[in-house]
């Protein structure tokens, strides 16, 4: 059951990284630690050094379209869900103001700083499910369930 649409009550939770943390790695380990069950990014401002992104021309048989920055960027905006598998996009500017983005791999390092307010849907679970028309594993909403 994919819950489309499904309403839900909201958490918010503000962390602030450090110069050379990763993003992704460091808000998934926040994610466990709170045991959060549907969670996603609300905003983030920051830089970063380093950032490892898949581009959209990439497919299920193709995953090799991949792009390793390295230099100093601003974090023009940083998206997505945070469950297990998480699925972030982000577009990234440099020192001329030219933008390059798309989806998250890793290594997004920390420069200054990334000041980044999460949500959790409390009343949902966000788990990922093969998806047999795209190849990739893709988001499922449920209701969360109210027995422990």
């Amino acid at each position: 059951m994919n819950a489309a649409g499904a309403g839900s009550n909201l958490q918010v939770y503000a962390v602030r990284l450090r110069p050379g943390q990763e993003i992704l790695g460091s808000l998934q380990a926040f994610v466990e630690e709170r045991r959060l069950q549907a969670p996603f990014i609300m905003t983030c401002v920051g830089s970063v050094t380093k950032a490892t992104l898949r581009l959209a021309n990439a497919s299920a048989t193709n995953t090799n379209e991949v792009i390793h920055l390295s230099g100093r960027y601003e974090i023009v905006s940083l998206v997505g869900t945070l469950n297990r598998d998480a699925h972030l996009h982000v577009s990234l500017s440099d020192a001329e103001g030219r933008t390059i983005g798309g989806h998250v791999l890793g290594d997004l390092e920390v420069f200054t700083t990334a000041e980044v307010v999460l949500g959790e849907a409390v009343d949902l679970l966000f788990i990922r499910e093969m998806d047999d028309q795209t190849g990739f594993p893709e988001l499922v909403v449920r209701p969360r369930s109210t027995t422990k």
